[in-house]
């Protein structure tokens, strides 16, 4: 899948499930983004400072029918001993993206000073993640949906500490990925299908934590995906290079 390929979410399709379709390639020869790399100062330091990069994924092929909107979503990176990401499964009776595994976040409010400001409000709706856990580090390129959605990943440092209430009418589980796991292209997993005479790829990255082997497995796929292999693309990239 090359820096101009598209994704697309396909949970409109009758009966689709994208763990069915067969996985055509693992990019196990990529190389994992050290630990080192993944602790706060470093992320600090990456944002700080950021190199050249290229996103691999912009935007998924349209399937929906209607006016661009704006959105945010939160990238929440928890400081843990071994950070993860603070992600959410969304229920089954939303419009759109029903059932998917998310990043908390939505559409921006004309009220919202920035990406930031949208991000956070959505976060703090969505999950009762408070701010004040939180330091934004900086955003990265707009990720566009199929359902033309404009998002626009604000990356951040989350305390441990918060208290979470989630919105039971939007978030039916709130959950936590090592980044670890989620910037190993080992885990990072290519699937191709054929619809409507047009080729659609999409990366996808299962989860299941083997402490808690009860639990099912995290089908993280689509539009989160996208975005989490455009920031493995970001921490990846050789340091000391000139900004863009």
């Amino acid at each position: 899948m090359s820096s101009n390929s598209t994704v697309t979410s396909l949970s409109r399709l009758p009966n689709f499930d994208p763990r069915l379709i067969p996985v055509v390639g693992v990019d196990s020869h990529l190389p994992p983004v050290p630990l080192a790399s993944l602790q706060p100062d470093a992320l600090r330091q990456r944002f700080a400072a950021p190199p050249v990069w290229v996103p691999e994924l912009l935007a998924e092929k349209k399937f929906m029918e209607r006016a661009p909107m704006h959105a945010s979503v939160l990238l929440p990176i928890v400081m843990r001993e071994r950070p993860t990401i603070l992600l959410t499964e969304r229920t089954l009776h939303l419009s759109t993206h029903s059932g998917q595994i998310a990043f908390p976040g939505g559409k921006a409010d004309e009220g919202d000073a920035d990406a930031a400001a949208t991000a956070l409000r959505e976060a703090q709706e969505e999950v009762g993640l408070d701010p004040a856990f939180v330091q934004v580090l900086g955003v990265m390129p707009h990720y566009v949906t199929g359902s033309a959605f404009i998002i626009t990943p604000v990356v951040a440092l989350v305390q441990p500490g918060f208290t979470l209430t989630p919105n039971a009418f939007e978030v039916a589980d709130v959950f936590e990925v090592p980044l670890e796991f989620l910037m190993n292209p080992a885990h990072h997993q290519r699937h191709v299908f054929e619809w409507e005479g047009a080729t659609r790829e999409w990366f996808s990255m299962p989860y299941r934590d083997e402490a808690q082997g009860h639990l099912p497995q995290r089908f993280i796929w689509g539009a989160t995906a996208g975005m989490l292999r455009n920031f493995y693309r970001l921490l990846s990239a050789p340091a000391g290079t000139v900004p863009l």
